[in-house]
Order: C-alpha cells, then sequence, then structure tokens
C-alpha cells in the first residue's frame, strides 16, 4: 500500500514564496529513502513555478480545485486540462471549504471528477461531516452519501485512480484533530463502502488519507492506523520544517 504525504497550502504564499519553499523541500528530501510520496498544493498562481522546481524529483503537484468544463466562459475558473499543462499529476477535488465557502455539492463534485481523470489527473477526493453531524450519530450516512453521489456513474477502472481523503469538517485549521481511533473508525467505514461498491481488491488498494489539524506531534499516531494511509495538511505543510517532520514520521514517533 503507498503512502502519501499532500500539502494543501491554499490561499497562501506569493510564487516568490512557493518557489523558494519548492527549492528548499526538495533540496531536504533529496536522497532519502523509505519516505512516502509526497504532493504539494499550491495556489494557481504558482503552480508552473513550483511544478518546474521540483521536475524530476519525487515530489509531485496538485491543483488545488478545477471547474468540470474543458473551456467557456468561466471568468476565474481553471480547467482540468489547463492544471495538467501547468504541471499537475492531481488535483484537490470537494475540499470542505469549496463546499461550505463555495456551495459546491456532490453532483457538481462528480462532474469534476471525471474531468480531471478525463485530462489524466489523479483526483483526491475530499469528504467530511460537520461537528453537528458527528454529534448528531451522521458520520456513516454523510459519508455514504458522499461517495454515492461523488462517485456516481464512474466505473472501477476510473474509482482505482482516485485517493479519498476523509477530513472532518471539524478539525480543519481548528486545532482538534479526531483521535486515532475515530480516524480510523471513519477510514474502516470507507474501505468496506469500497469493497461493497468496487471490489475488495479495490478497496485495499484505495489510497485513504487523513486531513484535520495533523501536526508533526501527531501524524505518527494517526497514520499507524491501519486503514490510514497518509495525510492531506493544510497549515503544517506552510513550514518547510514542520512538513518534512510529517513526511519523515515513521522515524519522529513520539517527538
Amino acid at each position: 500500500m503507498r503512502t502519501i504525504i499532500a500539502g494543501n497550502w491554499k490561499m497562501n504564499k506569493t510564487i516568490a514564496e512557493a518557489v523558494d519553499f519548492a527549492n528548499r523541500l526538495r533540496e531536504k528530501l533529496a536522497g532519502k529513502t523509505g519516505i512516502p510520496e509526497v504532493i504539494v498544493a499550491p495556489p494557481f498562481t504558482a503552480l508552473n513555478p513550483v511544478s518546474v522546481v521540483l521536475r524530476g524529483s519525487a515530489v509531485l503537484v496538485a491543483a488545488q480545485n478545477i471547474h468540470e468544463a474543458d473551456h467557456g466562459a468561466f471568468t476565474g475558473e481553471v480547467s482540468a486540462l489547463m492544471a495538467r499543462e501547468a504541471g499537475c499529476t492531481y488535483a484537490i477535488i470537494g475540499h470542505s471549504e469549496r463546499r461550505t465557502l463555495f456551495g459546491e455539492r456532490d453532483e457538481r463534485i462528480n462532474k469534476k471528477l471525471s474531468a480531471a481523470l478525463a485530462a489524466g489527473l489523479h483526483p483526491i477526493l475530499c469528504i467530511g461531516e460537520t461537528l453537528q453531524e458527528r454529534e448528531e450519530n451522521q458520520t456513516e450516512r454523510v459519508i455514504e452519501r458522499q461517495l454515492n453521489e461523488g462517485l456516481n456513474n464512474l466505473g472501477n477502472d476510473d474509482i482505482e485512480k482516485i485517493i479519498v481523503a476523509y477530513e472532518p469538517v471539524w478539525a480543519i485549521g481548528t486545532g482538534k484533530t479526531a483521535t486515532p481511533s475515530q480516524a480510523q473508525e471513519v477510514h474502516r467505514f470507507i474501505r468496506g463502502w469500497l469493497a461493497k461498491r468496487c471490489s475488495g481488491e479495490l478497496s485495499q488498494q484505495t489510497v485513504i488519507l487523513y486531513g484535520g489539524s495533523v501536526t508533526p506531534q501527531n501524524a505518527g499516531a494517526l497514520m499507524s492506523q491501519p486503514d490510514i494511509n497518509g495525510a492531506l495538511i493544510g497549515g503544517a505543510s506552510l513550514d518547510v520544517e514542520s512538513f518534512v517532520r510529517i513526511i519523515e514520521y515513521q522515524f519522529t514517533q513520539g517527538v
């Protein structure tokens, strides 16, 4: 099973700051073995410059979002083809901030997944429940709906290219983190859903990331869970030293 550590920079870093970060990250990871696959998701303005810096390294680049259309009169939007041409291998789709702040619903997220796949990008599908939904014991119902509607009409050949990221909305940017057992419980549910919807083999091969206030201090405990295959990191990915410590979590547990 692959392990992936992805950093979502959100609306942070100028081009100069992003390039400096990419250079420093490349330098710190050069020659290291036994570490997870690493992905960074800069803002759109820095996608190409960061991709150029990281070309030939072990670090891959993701878009933070894409539009579902290939082209057209969609002011301010970026297509999957544009992101791919800018140097992206991955695209984050359905992040809770896109769902809550920009009103993106599962039907649109499904279209974005199809667009990403058609352009040759590997989607990182974000799913997760709000605090109210968790307190009302609706977590599994919400996760199941997001998976059913988000992956609607996609075959196994498409789904096997998708990474799933479980990000409880109540833990994103709040400093609150699901306990390792809470996170594992949902990851196990996701893997079980994939086994029923697709196949046991595909379920076991799917990378499922955890996101929500991941830090160097809690990364090891979270990723030691059997169904957690890495992390999608926000704030802690903005600092090179912090991000590298998480990437090297298997060597720094207990720090």
